[in-house]
C-alpha cells in the first residue's frame, strides 16, 4: 500500500473527487488556529504556482484563498474593494511600474 501525504488545505470538494476516484484517504476539519496557518501556506503555495504558471486559473485560485481569508478574518469584501480604491486613488497603483530606488534627507 502507497500512501502519499500532503497535509495542506484543499478545496471542499476534494474528498468527494478522492472518493469517487475509488481512493482512500484521511481528512480532519482544521480549529481556528491551524487554518489560519494553512490558509496562508495555501496562499503562498498559489502564488508560486502563479509565478510557474501566470495564466487564469492560476490567478482566480488566488483570488479564492484571498475570499476564504477575508471571510475568516470577517472582512466586508465590498469595504475591502473601496480601500482599495481609495489607496489607488490617493497613491496610485503599481502599473507605471516605478522602483523607489533610495530617499536623500538633507
Amino acid at each position: 500500500m502507497k500512501v502519499k501525504r500532503y497535509d495542506k488545505l484543499v478545496r471542499d470538494r476534494i474528498p468527494a473527487i478522492i472518493g469517487k476516484a475509488g481512493k482512500k484517504f484521511t481528512t480532519h476539519i482544521a480549529d481556528d488556529e491551524e487554518y489560519q496557518e494553512k490558509l496562508w501556506e495555501k496562499l503562498g503555495e498559489e502564488i508560486e504556482e502563479f509565478k510557474d504558471v501566470p495564466n487564469e486559473e492560476e490567478l482566480a485560485d488566488i483570488l479564492e484563498v484571498i475570499e476564504t481569508i477575508t471571510s475568516f478574518y470577517g472582512l466586508d469584501p465590498y469595504a475591502v474593494e473601496t480601500a482599495r480604491q481609495a489607496k489607488a486613488g490617493a497613491r496610485g497603483s503599481f502599473k507605471d511600474r516605478i522602483i523607489l530606488e533610495e530617499v536623500i534627507e538633507k
